[in-house]
C-alpha cells in the first residue's frame, strides 16, 4: 500500500510537470466546499448507518489546453458517518469521524467553455479520527490506517473566475481496520460539492 501511494504521488508530480510545459492554461486559487458522506463496513452484523455532513477547505490549481486539463488540489477535509453492529437483536449505533489531507488529481475533458466531465485519483492522509458509540464522550478504541487510496468522478462548471465542481469519491482501501480489537473494513464514501476562486 505504501509502494502504491508513493507511486501514485510520483506520477502527480510528473503529470504536473508535463503538462505545466504543455499548458496554455494556468489557474490556481483557493477551493471550498462541503461532503456528505457515509461508511461501508464489510464484516458480519455490521451494516451502514446515516451520513455524515462534512467540509473541506485548500487550494487548486488548472493545467492544460482548451480541451484537456488536470487539476491537482490537497484540501484539508473532515468527513465520516454512521454505521450499525446488531448483536443478539441489539443495535449499537457507531459515530465515526476523520481528519484528513487529500490530495486528488483530477484529469478532466472541456466539453464546452464552461462544462467539464473528470476523473482520477485521490491520496488520503488521515491525521486525526475519532470512532464512539452512544455517548458521545466516550471514544473507542479503533486502528485508523494513516494513508489511504481512493477515486473521484464527476462533472465541474466554469463561471467567470469561478469553478464549481460535483464529485462522487470512492475507497479503494479501507479507513480503519479494526474496532476494540475486531477486524472490520470500513471505506469511506461521499459526495462532494465545492466552490473554487480563479485568481488568474
Amino acid at each position: 500500500m505504501r509502494h502504491l501511494i508513493h507511486t501514485c504521488l510520483t506520477c502527480f508530480l510528473l503529470s504536473f510537470v508535463f503538462v505545466n510545459a504543455q499548458a496554455q492554461e494556468f489557474s490556481i486559487g483557493p477551493k471550498l466546499g462541503i461532503s456528505q458522506g457515509n461508511i461501508s463496513v464489510n464484516a458480519n452484523n455490521f451494516s451502514k448507518g446515516n451520513e455524515k455532513l462534512g467540509y473541506h477547505v485548500g487550494l487548486f490549481a488548472r493545467l492544460g489546453g482548451n480541451r484537456v486539463f488536470i487539476q491537482p488540489e490537497i484540501l484539508y477535509s473532515n468527513t465520516g458517518g454512521e454505521f450499525e453492529n446488531i448483536q443478539t437483536g441489539n443495535a449499537v449505533i457507531y459515530s465515526a469521524s476523520f481528519d484528513r489531507i487529500d490530495l486528488p488529481l483530477m484529469a478532466g475533458f472541456k466539453i464546452a467553455r464552461f462544462f467539464r466531465v473528470q476523473a482520477g485519483p485521490i491520496v488520503t492522509f488521515i491525521v486525526d479520527s475519532e470512532l464512539t458509540a452512544g455517548d458521545p464522550s466516550i471514544p473507542i478504541d479503533s486502528d485508523p490506517n494513516t494513508a489511504t487510496l481512493g477515486y473521484q468522478a464527476g462533472i465541474g462548471l466554469d463561471i467567470a473566475n469561478m469553478i464549481i465542481d460535483f464529485k462522487y469519491e470512492g475507497a479503494l482501501a479501507n479507513h480503519v481496520d479494526a474496532i476494540a480489537g475486531l477486524n472490520t473494513d470500513q471505506r469511506q464514501n461521499q459526495l462532494i460539492l465545492s466552490l473554487g476562486i480563479r485568481l488568474f
